[in-house]
């Protein structure tokens, strides 16, 4: 049984007890696998968190321009963004996009395009920086695990019958 998030804000990431570091993440109704690379002890099972955070600005840099050509009536056929992070020696974090822009776009529409990439809300984050608040939580008692379908015991139901 799926477990399903019932916040479509929050995205729930739980250790899988597989390898060292590999984690499942619950986002909106996708279920995926976090991980990190072998040579980091890892088992290379899924995206590392850096990759999952370059991913986070290509996507919405190239659904931000998709959007803005589609209002504008633009012949953009598809965008690509292809992200590289690098820490730089003073500590600081720097993610460099590459876009390609297909389809019959004029040299003003491009560079718009490009203008408008850098308003993508996930850029604005990175730029602005943002506050994190952290607080501890209790895990729910077993009993509830099991009311709401998701333990041991169901799992072993679920398994036997026919």
């Amino acid at each position: 049984m799926a477990v399903v998030n019932d916040d479509p804000d929050t995205v729930t990431v739980t250790e899988t007890g597989v390898g060292k570091f590999q984690v499942e993440v619950l986002a909106g109704g996708s279920v995926f696998l976090a991980d990190e690379p072998l040579e980091a002890g890892g088992l290379d099972s899924g995206p590392n968190p850096y990759d999952l955070l370059a991913a986070s600005l290509g996507s919405c840099t190239a659904m931000t321009m998709r959007l803005y050509a589609a209002r504008k009536g633009w012949p953009l056929a598809r965008g690509t963004v292809r992200v590289l992070h690098t820490r730089l020696a003073d500590g600081r974090d720097r993610f460099a996009r590459e876009i390609t822009l297909e389809g019959a776009l004029d040299a003003d529409q491009r560079r718009r395009l490009l203008e408008i990439a850098e308003r993508c809300p996930v850029h604005r984050t990175l730029e602005r920086g943002a506050e994190i608040i952290t607080v501890a939580a209790q895990p729910p008692p077993l009993d509830a695990r099991e009311r709401a379908g998701v333990g041991h015991i169901h799992a072993m139901e679920e398994a036997c019958e026919d």
